[in-house]
């Protein structure tokens, strides 16, 4: 037991974690029936706490429930858990009925001959309707082909329970994260899980524990509150197996190397992590928007613009899948008609109180040298443009983690040119690997496929998207969710390993999420979308009992926006 905990905390830790060993081995034992009741169980209870699970977390970030923002705690609570639920049953009646998890379509090469396995639409979720003009596909590291796509799967011979007990840290800006994190330990890897929770978001116990009561009772899963404290007695136990932690790259050195950097520099040269046992990881990124230069329409520029700008203000910017930093061509006619429109957007959309912890501090850092008049508790919605890697570069090797979004030019009109230049620029200079997008003219797309393709494969990233926000992968829950593979305990980047992945799939490199450059309907996560929360509570009904039924209530709602 860490020195720090106090005797209190160790008794507390210690019986919670006799609880969970019964529970690992009972795990071991349960049928996949059983399994996929428990799951069911936790959805059936969604509908009855939404409501508090909403009001808390909007409280606790002054959002009021009418604004357009509360649909956001909807969408990213109650309605992507739901969701996770769902695909999560169906993958266990796949696997009971057909042995493997049945994909959307076939696998297929691409014109690069990457090996891509679609994920989406899923049409037992109406995805065709819901998520229409998107499309989403898992592209296989290159020197594995399609003949073995999943990982070890499931059955009532091997239900992948290992007896072992996993510590999830999980994250204070997103309600849904430390959710489908503990399931996911759960469900895929076959572990019980004590989780505690994020200062931040302790708010949560109370939803939390009658949520998932059904894992509780059956001792899969127990729930801590506590600060650093009750995180470093979880880290150092010695009945905790493995480890996951959401969070930022600072926080999982100083887990694994130490909070001294003297001591962590030594560790490293030495390989001699504090921690031996595995650690999974989704820390932070600098989040890349590249807009590849071309004749775009006023519809065009004005969508992309809203959806660069809903990237930012979604959560009050506190996401690792906020943009960061947009790339344009210096040379690009439309670079500051398209700026503007962004500014525009930025200026309308009223400041949002910031509930994060050190969010002035980040916030004064990342406009170091700037003169900035802050006026009110909430922070301004800040675009900092043709921002100089060398004399800024903070913002390019620092997540803020605030509402600031810096640009950055690049030479080059030729499309093909900025785009494979843009993609090297942004390997080598921004930190992170976790979700990059690129906007591209539909002639260039169309034009220039095999462009395309080849900078989607160049990019390190684990999430790439086209004309569209990665915080939809995240939200999508059947892709893979993590930073690159390329990762490693010394240099974790945006993190190791991944969550979510209803498809159980293996060998993969990155998601790839396609849309069109002009969404209709209006994407739920604009602000400008005026039934945003309607759509998200419509939203959830729907995924509490799927039916065509529910359908016209949503759609209703959704062309309303």
């Amino acid at each position: 037991m860490n020195a720090a905990a106090t005797s209190e905390t160790q008794v507390e830790l210690d019986s919670t974690i006799l609880k969970l060993k019964q529970g690992a081995q009972d795990l071991k034992a349960m049928s996949l029936k059983q399994r996929r009741q428990l799951i069911d169980a936790c959805a059936a209870n969604i509908p009855d706490f939404a409501q508090q699970w909403v009001e808390v977390t909007c409280n606790a970030k002054q959002v009021s429930l009418t604004q357009p923002a509360a649909a956001e705690e909807i969408l990213a609570g109650p309605a992507t858990l739901l969701r996770y639920l769902r695909l999560l049953s169906r993958l266990f009646q796949d696997v009971e009925q057909a042995g493997k998890p049945q994909l959307p379509s076939s696998p297929h090469c691409n014109q690069i001959g990457r090996t891509c396995v679609p994920i989406l639409p899923v049409r037992s979720l109406f995805d065709p309707l819901i998520f229409r003009g998107l499309s989403a596909e898992v592209w296989l590291n290159p020197e594995h082909d399609d003949h073995d796509l999943f990982a070890e799967l499931p059955s009532d011979q091997n239900t992948l329970g290992n007896g072992k007990i996993a510590g999830v840290l999980g994250a204070g800006n997103v309600s849904a994260i430390p959710a489908t994190d503990m399931l996911y330990k759960i469900f895929h890897d076959g572990e019980v899980v004590l989780l505690k929770l994020n200062p931040v978001n302790e708010y949560l116990y109370s939803t939390f524990t009658s949520v998932f009561a059904p894992l509780i009772e059956k001792q899969l899963l127990q729930i801590l509150r506590g600060g650093n404290e009750v995180g470093k007695a979880i880290v150092s136990h010695p009945e905790i197996n493995s480890l996951h932690v959401t969070g930022s790259h600072h926080t999982h050195d100083a887990i694994v190397w130490g909070g001294n950097a003297d001591e962590r520099a030594n560790r490293m040269a030495n390989n001699d992590p504090l921690v031996n046992k595995p650690i999974t990881s989704e820390l932070g990124n600098v989040t890349p928007w590249i807009v590849v230069p071309g004749k775009y329409t006023n519809r065009q520029l004005q969508s992309q613009a809203e959806h660069v700008a809903a990237s930012i203000v979604n959560n009050a910017s506190f996401n690792c899948v906020a943009t960061k930093m947009i790339v344009t061509s210096s040379d690009w006619p439309q670079r500051s008609d398209f700026l503007a429109r962004v500014e525009t957007l930025l200026k309308n959309i009223p400041p949002r109180h910031a509930y994060y912890p050190g969010a002035r501090e980040r916030f004064e850092r990342a406009n170091a040298g700037r003169e900035m008049a802050i006026s009110s508790p909430a922070l301004p919605w800040t675009l900092i443009q043709n921002t100089d890697p060398k004399s800024a570069a903070h913002l390019f090797q620092e997540e803020s983690f605030v509402c600031v979004c810096a640009e950055t030019m690049l030479p080059g009109s030729d499309p093909v040119e900025f785009l494979n230049t843009a993609v090297e620029f942004v390997n080598d200079k921004l930190f992170g690997t976790l979700c990059a997008t690129i906007t591209a003219p539909k002639s260039f797309e169309n034009q220039e496929t095999l462009a395309l393709e080849k900078a989607i494969s160049k990019l390190r990233y684990g999430s790439v998207c086209v004309n569209q926000w990665a915080g939809v992968v995240y939200g999508l829950m059947t892709p893979p969710w993590g930073g690159h593979p390329s990762s490693d305990l010394k240099t974790p980047q945006s993190g190791i390993g991944h969550v979510h992945n209803t498809f159980c799939l293996k060998n993969f490199e990155k998601t790839v999420l396609r849309g069109p450059l002009c969404s209709q309907p209006k994407p739920v996560w604009f602000h400008s979308h005026k039934t945003a929360t309607q759509v998200g509570w419509s939203l959830l009904k729907l995924y509490e009992k799927p039916s065509i039924t529910r359908l016209p209530r949503l759609f209703f709602h959704a062309l309303r926006g």
